[in-house]
Parts: C-alpha cells; structure tokens; sequence
C-alpha cells in the first residue's frame, strides 16, 4: 500500500509542476492548426507511440462527431508496414523523418513525444519539421534529453520514471484536447 501511496503522491506532485501557460500555448497551436486547415501530426516510440495514436483519434474523432469539420490529423507511428520498410531499407532512426517530409509543411503542428527525450527517430524528424516551417512540440521526461532543445514548444516532466512521466503525458494530451474541443465548440 505504501508504493501505491507514493507512486499517486509523486504523480499529483508532478501534475503540479506543469506550467499552465505552456499547456495554453500549445492548445492555441493546434486550435490555430485546426482553423486554419493545417495538419497536426504525432510521433513516439511504445508508450509515446500508444500515446500519439491515441490522441490521432481523439482529434479526428472527437471533432467529426462534435459535428465539426474534421482535422487533418495524423500519428506517424500507425502504419506499420510503412515503419518496418523505412527501418529495414535505410534504420529505424529514419522511420519518422520521411513521413515528415512527405505530410508536414508550414503551419502544421508536428508533435513528438518521447520519454527520455533522445529518441533518435523522433528527433530527426522534428529537426526536418522545423526546416519545413512547422511548428514544433515535444513532450519529454528525464533530463529533457535533444528534444527539449529541438522542439519550439516542450513540456518537460522532471521525472526519472518512466511510467509517472508518461501518466503526465496522458494528462497533458487529454488536457490539450479538451481546451482545443471547447475553442472549436466555443467558435473561437
């Protein structure tokens, strides 16, 4: 009980570390994203991947059914054929970067979530985002790693956990969608 205990304590105490304002600025990127017809798209490796796809469908989704038109949203993690022929002809660090290339362009909103925030793939691909013009998101944990220097905008959860970092992601994404939903209900 006492782990349990702790774990739920350090989660609330890393929840409380996150800086509203930058949740804000990048719910107002993708809100902008959205009006504008521009793209959002989402990568990460495992648990960041399952994140990505997750919040692929809340957008696409949520928005279509709210009656909404609907956001050209997109995780790169989801084609797996298309992952396992960018790994095996070139490496796994490039299975990210190409899609990048082919669907992001000024505007967009490229969005990259890694736990330890040096995923090689996922780093490469926001580098070839911003040369394109795209705005920029990471969401990182541990020491920040690349991305957070990467990145234009970088939520970092100061945590060596792993599973408490990406309990954090979690929350920030449902919590960006949320405020996102409301703008586009809202008319804003």
């Amino acid at each position: 009980m006492a782990y349990i205990s702790d774990y739920l304590s350090e989660v609330k105490r890393l929840i409380t570390e996150v800086n509203a304002s930058e949740v804000d600025a990048i719910a107002e990127l993708i809100h902008n994203a959205y009006r504008n017809d521009k793209r959002l798209l989402l990568m990460g490796n495992g648990g960041s991947g399952s994140t990505a796809s997750h919040f692929a469908n809340d957008y696409q989704k949520g928005l279509f059914l709210a009656g909404r038109k609907p956001f050209q949203c997109l995780a790169v993690t989801d084609s797996m054929s298309l992952i396992l022929a960018w790994g095996n002809d070139t490496e796994f660090a490039n299975i990210f970067e190409p899609q990048i290339r082919t669907w992001a362009g000024p505007g967009d909103v490229v969005l990259g979530i890694s736990g330890s925030g040096n995923s090689e793939n996922v780093i490469r691909a926001m580098n070839a985002a911003n040369e394109l013009g795209s705005h920029t998101v990471g969401l990182c944990g541990y020491s920040g790693g690349k991305l957070k220097d990467v990145a234009k905008h970088t939520i970092w959860v100061k945590s060596n956990n792993m599973q408490q970092v990406e309990d954090i992601h979690c929350v920030l994404m449902h919590t960006i969608y949320s405020d996102v939903l409301r703008r586009v209900m809202e008319g804003k």
